[in-house]
């Protein structure tokens, strides 16, 4: 029974997300930031732990959280900062903890995301995996259930990477076109050179109505099967392991795409170098 009842949620979740699809305001270009139209169908990946990957296809949600939770203190630096206008009067972004975002990357063979991002766990398995899906895929998951004034302040973008004097140089200036949707957004797509090894791309979401989200993570609806296309498992993985825990993820998650490992440590084959004597 139990089961029966979880196949009927899961079909009228998937319905209801199929409608609300069709009658979703698309992002249009002002929405991608720093992405060219080329590159909306472009494959972006997550790293993330496998228990991450159950809650995403169990809840049916995927998280923005607040810059605050991220590790770098740079993050949201600009929107903490204070500003000041022209007759002298200093003020602070009311809004700065209203702003959430999900990080992505373009990298989809790194060893340092993997060595960031998935640990042994207490079993001795390493426990993270890499999704994917496109730029495009991500952004209207977002905004499949969103109203027109909504969507105005939903975001993809990419991340661009500075040396720290012209970081502050391009924060000093984020604001000179205006106070816009997008330009808030843009506040959070710099980052020092340091991290350029993310290659991020990032989702951006301002919550202007209502409470706050809770515990600083503001959840929305997602059909993970529309959203994934792929997962690969940790390439640390121990070979005997692979079938069981593909095995796992199929049974746990129900997904049909691509489930590998990564060969990012696989040996190159033994070859024969020709030397000149």
């Amino acid at each position: 029974m139990r089961s029966m009842l979880l196949a009927r949620n899961g079909a009228l979740a998937s319905l209801c997300y199929t409608i609300c699809k069709e009658w979703a305001h698309p992002m249009d270009t002002k929405n991608y930031i720093n992405i060219d139209a080329s590159k909306r169908n472009s494959h972006v990946y997550r790293y993330i732990k496998l228990h991450r990957l159950y809650q995403l296809f169990a809840e049916r949600e995927n998280v923005l959280v607040l810059p605050s939770m991220w590790e770098d203190p740079f993050e949201n630096f600009i929107l903490k900062a204070k500003t000041r206008d022209r007759d002298g009067t200093v003020h602070e972004f009311g809004f700065r903890d209203r702003l959430y975002g999900q990080c992505w990357t373009t990298e989809s063979r790194s060893d340092a995301m993997w060595r960031i991002y998935s640990q042994k766990a207490d079993h001795g398995r390493f426990d993270g995996v890499r999704v994917r899906t496109t730029v495009k895929r991500l952004a209207e998951s977002l905004t499949a259930r969103m109203t027109f004034g909504d969507v105005k302040h939903a975001f993809i973008g990419r991340v661009e990477y500075l040396p720290d004097t012209k970081l502050f140089e391009s924060a000093s200036k984020i604001f000179a076109k205006g106070l816009t949707p997008r330009t808030v957004a843009s506040t959070l797509l710099v980052k020092r050179n340091a991290f350029r090894h993310e290659k991020e791309v990032r989702l951006v979401y301002r919550k202007l109505f209502g409470d706050p989200a809770q515990e600083g993570k503001l959840r929305y609806k997602v059909d993970p099967h529309d959203l994934v296309d792929q997962i690969i498992l940790d390439p640390r993985v121990n070979p005997a392991e692979i079938k069981a825990m593909k095995n796992e993820i199929a049974a746990r998650t129900g997904f049909k795409g691509e489930v590998k490992w990564s060969l990012l440590y696989k040996a190159p084959k033994s070859f024969i170098f020709q030397v000149s004597i």
